[in-house]
């Protein structure tokens, strides 16, 4: 991805140590890296907001210290990135948001529109709403491509084997379409398909086939796979396959079905998402 702008979402507690990694294949590669460092303020307390008639709200003090607290660790993490930045002679940019988990999601999208790439460090998982809602808020209010369980990035911009979770929806030609640059440099891309539909109506005679011819012509060195579920969930049977190919990333479309049937019931994003030892890169 030369030239591109990589977009780290961060947290006060993602440990800077686990970013400087990437700095050899930014130089490589030309790339600008972008920082946001995001964290969620405590909810304004309800007996705050009713008051009587001419009166006062209550505005707790323990509430603002929390708020000031924030944004001291935010500014304390920022100025950690710049040095590192700074040492390694990087090209970047660092900034930061902070409000309600809910508010997220609208903030860290705008930074994303200008963005090639984001990546989601895990140290945010410890807030899971706030992962949460910086997630969806990329996913579905930027057209930028979402890593998940790659702090740095290192995996991502050096993937050697890629696995490609394929059907035929429109969330995963999008997230293959993004993928092209990554899949373009690598050895090795596997195009896996699971309990796929074999009509033309559906998934096509030979599933697969199309869009492996497809990027056959980009290039990439690719192998078409057709795989029985056995009634275990997509998710588990993804993840089983990458691990067999060995495969540094996997290219999976998000929510082909909404996100509250996901809330409710579970689903194949959800559950690759929930994990956090394979990198997995996401579009909706």
């Amino acid at each position: 991805m030369k030239n591109a702008t990589i977009l780290s979402i961060i947290g006060a507690n993602c440990p800077t140590k686990t970013l400087s990694p990437v700095a050899d294949i930014a130089r490589a590669q030309n790339l600008h890296l972008a920082y946001l460092a995001v964290g969620a303020i405590p909810q304004f307390p309800n007996f705050g907001v009713g008051m009587l008639p001419y009166g006062s709200p209550v505005v707790p003090d323990t509430w603002q210290e929390s708020v000031q607290q924030v944004n001291a660790d935010l500014k304390a993490k920022l100025d950690e990135v710049e040095a590192m930045l700074a040492k390694e002679g990087l090209s970047g940019d660092v900034s930061s948001v902070y409000a309600e988990p809910a508010g997220l999601a609208e903030l860290v999208s705008w930074r994303a529109k200008v963005c090639d790439l984001a990546l989601i460090c895990n140290g945010l998982r410890g807030e899971p709403q706030t992962f949460k809602n910086v997630l969806h808020g990329l996913l579905f209010n930027s057209a930028t491509p979402v890593v998940i369980n790659d702090s740095a990035g290192v995996k991502t911009l050096s993937a050697k084997n890629i696995l490609v979770a394929w059907n035929t929806s429109l969330p995963a030609s999008r997230a293959v379409k993004r993928a092209i640059p990554l899949l373009k440099q690598a050895e090795s891309v596997t195009i896996a398909c699971f309990d796929p539909r074999m009509s033309e109506l559906a998934d096509g005679e030979n599933p697969g086939s199309d869009v492996g011819k497809w990027l056959t012509r980009h290039g990439c060195n690719v192998t078409v796979e057709q795989h029985p579920s056995g009634g275990k969930e997509i998710a588990t049977c993804i993840l089983a396959r990458a691990a067999e190919v060995g495969a540094d990333l996997v290219v999976a479309g998000a929510y082909g079905h909404s996100r509250l049937r996901e809330n409710l019931f579970g689903g194949t994003t959800a559950s690759l998402s929930e994990q956090t030892d394979v990198a997995v890169f996401m579009a909706h």
